[in-house]
C-alpha cells in the first residue's frame, strides 16, 4: 500500500528583471516614492513665502519642512517593526492615503502653529511607506537585480522631490500657497490609488511578532554589525548636507544680484532629474562592481557640486546644484540597498534605523543651516555643508574596506 507523503509547496520565485512582476513592482513603488517626496518637499521652495506671510526668519520658516522630517524619523521606529508584524503592502497603502488626506486638510489650518501640527502628522503618516519600501524590495526582488530595483525606486523619490518643488514653486507665483498645497494633495491621492492597484502582494514576507523583546534583539543585532552603524551615520551626514543646500539656495537666488522670481527658483528643481538618472545607474553599476567601489566617488561628486555653488556666476551655481543632486541620489541609492544586503534579519527595523538617521539629519542640518545663513550668508552655509561631507567621505572610505557579509548557513 502506497503511503502518501505531503511535501511542502515550493517557495515562490524571487522577482527577476524583465518579468511583469518586476515591472509592476517598480511602477508601483515609483508612484509611491513620487507621491511621498512630493508631499514632503513641496513646502521647500515656499520657505521665503512662509517667511513673508508669517513674519518668520529663515530658520523659523524651515521648521515647516524640518518638523515633517523629524516626525517621519520618529514614525520610522514604529512603522518598520509594525510592517514586520502585519505585512508590507497594507502599511504602505494606509500610510500614503493618510498623508494625502492630511495634505488636503493643510490649507484649512488657521495659524502657523496649526500648519506645523498638520505637517507633523503628514511626516508621521509618510513614515509608513518610507520605512517599508526598502524592506519590500529586499524580500521580493532577486539580489542580482536589487540594485537596479532600488535605484528605480530612488529615482521616483528624486522625481517626486523635484515635482513637488516644481509644482508648488511655480504655482505660488500665481495662486496662494494654500491652493498650491491642495493641488499636491490631490495628485498624491491619485498616486495612492495607482500604488494600491499595481503593487503585487508580498510572496516572501514572514511575520515577526511585534514585541519589545524582538525590537531590542533586532536593535542589538543591527548595532553590533560592522557596517550598519556606519551606514546609519552616513545617512545622517549625506541627507543633512542635501537638505541644507536646497533649503537656503532659494534665499540666495531671490536676493541681488540674481533677483530671480519664485517660479524661476521653483523651476530650478529640475536639477533633480540628474538624480533620477544617477540613482538607477549607480545601482546597476554597483551590482556589477560592488557598492564599496562606487559609493565614495558619489560623495566626491557632492563636494565638487558644493564648490561650484560658492562662485558668483549663476551658470556655475546651477551646474553645482546639478552635480550635487547627481551625487546625492547615487549615494542614497547605494547606501539604502547596502543596508538591505547587510541586514539578513529584521530588515524592516534595519531600514527604519537607516531612514531614522536620514531624516534626523534632514531635520537637524536643515534647520541648523539657517543659522549659518543668517550669520555667514552662502559662504557660511557652504562651510557647514563641506564639514558634513568631509565626515561622510571618511565614513565612505572606511566602508569601502569592509568585507561583504555572508548569510549564515
Amino acid at each position: 500500500m502506497n503511503t502518501l507523503v505531503a511535501h511542502p509547496a515550493p517557495a515562490a520565485p524571487l522577482t527577476e528583471r524583465g518579468t511583469a512582476q518586476f515591472r509592476r513592482t517598480n511602477w508601483a513603488l515609483f508612484a509611491g516614492g513620487f507621491a511621498t517626496f512630493a508631499l514632503l518637499y513641496c513646502v521647500q521652495p515656499m520657505l521665503p513665502v512662509f517667511s513673508a506671510a508669517f513674519a518668520l526668519s529663515a530658520a523659523q520658516s524651515s521648521l515647516v519642512l524640518s518638523i515633517s522630517t523629524m516626525t517621519l524619523a520618529v514614525g520610522l521606529l514604529l512603522t518598520g517593526p509594525l510592517s514586520d508584524a502585519v505585512g508590507r503592502k497594507p502599511v504602505m497603502v494606509a500610510a500614503l492615503c493618510a498623508a494625502a488626506l492630511c495634505t488636503l486638510l493643510t490649507p484649512l489650518m488657521p495659524s502657523w502653529h496649526a500648519l506645523l501640527l498638520m505637517r507633523a502628522l503628514i511626516g508621521l503618516a509618510l513614515s509608513g511607506l518610507v520605512a517599508v519600501a526598502m524592506s519590500y524590495l529586499s524580500e521580493e526582488v532577486d539580489p542580482r537585480h536589487l540594485g537596479l530595483a532600488m535605484g528605480l525606486y530612488i529615482s521616483g523619490n528624486s522625481l517626486g522631490g523635484m515635482g513637488g518643488r516644481l509644482i508648488s514653486g511655480v504655482l505660488v507665483d500665481f495662486v496662494s500657497w494654500q491652493a498650491a498645497v491642495a493641488v499636491l494633495g490631490g495628485l498624491a491621492l491619485l498616486a495612492a490609488l495607482v500604488f494600491w492597484r499595481l503593487l503585487p502582494d508580498s510572496r516572501h514576507f514572514r511575520p515577526t511578532p511585534l514585541s519589545l523583546a524582538n525590537l531590542a534583539g533586532g536593535l542589538r543585532l543591527h548595532l553590533s554589525d560592522r557596517g550598519l552603524p556606519w551606514l546609519f551615520l552616513e545617512a545622517f551626514l549625506v541627507m543633512g548636507s542635501f537638505v541644507a543646500l536646497f533649503n537656503y539656495i532659494g534665499y540666495r537666488l531671490l536676493e541681488p544680484p540674481y533677483d530671480l522670481s519664485m517660479s524661476l527658483v521653483g523651476t530650478l528643481s529640475v536639477v533633480y532629474l540628474s538624480g533620477t538618472y544617477s540613482s538607477t545607474q549607480a545601482g546597476a553599476l554597483a551590482d556589477r562592481l560592488g557598492r564599496h567601489r562606487v559609493f565614495w566617488p558619489s560623495i566626491l561628486l557632492m563636494l565638487a557640486g558644493l564648490l561650484l555653488t560658492l562662485f558668483s556666476a549663476l551658470g556655475l551655481i546651477l551646474a553645482g546644484m546639478l552635480l550635487f543632486a547627481f551625487g546625492f541620489f547615487a549615494a542614497h541609492s547605494l547606501a539604502s540597498s547596502w543596508v538591505g544586503r547587510r541586514a539578513l534579519q529584521a530588515r524592516g527595523q534595519a531600514s527604519s534605523l537607516y531612514l531614522f538617521s536620514y531624516y534626523v539629519g534632514s531635520s537637524v542640518a536643515g534647520t541648523a543651516g539657517g543659522f549659518f545663513w543668517q550669520h555667514g550668508g552662502w559662504n557660511g552655509v557652504g562651510l557647514f555643508i563641506a564639514a558634513l561631507l568631509a565626515l561622510a567621505l571618511g565614513v565612505a572610505l572606511h566602508l569601502s574596506r569592509l568585507p561583504p557579509k555572508q548569510p549564515v548557513a
